[in-house]
């Protein structure tokens, strides 16, 4: 069984046991969530879809941690005008872990 869940703007395929990385949620280490927009629902018997969400679907996670990813870095120039910038970021992550699938 798989679902196709909505979180941070981004859509994932998630199945039981999975540990995916998600858009940073407002959870502590060890907490249960649940996520609701469920867009569809895959069994042995077929898929289900929602319009826009499978009504009475959910998948419960377990966050594991809170996180930054790798350090990327920006620079933009224009040529000739000396005009140059360096940044860098991090963008925060939270991995969780699929425990259910509900539908």
């Amino acid at each position: 069984m798989y679902a196709i869940i909505v979180t941070g703007g981004k859509q994932y395929k998630v199945t039981d046991g999975d540990v995916v990385y998600v858009e940073k949620l407002d959870a502590e280490e060890n907490a249960e969530i649940t996520f609701d927009k469920v867009l569809a629902v895959g069994t042995d018997s077929g898929i289900t879809t929602g319009a826009p969400y499978v009504e009475g679907a959910k998948v419960t996670a377990k966050v594991v941690k809170n996180g930054k990813g790798k350090k990327i870095t920006v620079f933009t120039y224009k040529p000739k005008k000396n005009e140059k910038r360096k940044k860098g970021h991090r963008q925060p992550y939270t991995k969780v872990e699929i425990t259910a699938i509900n539908a």
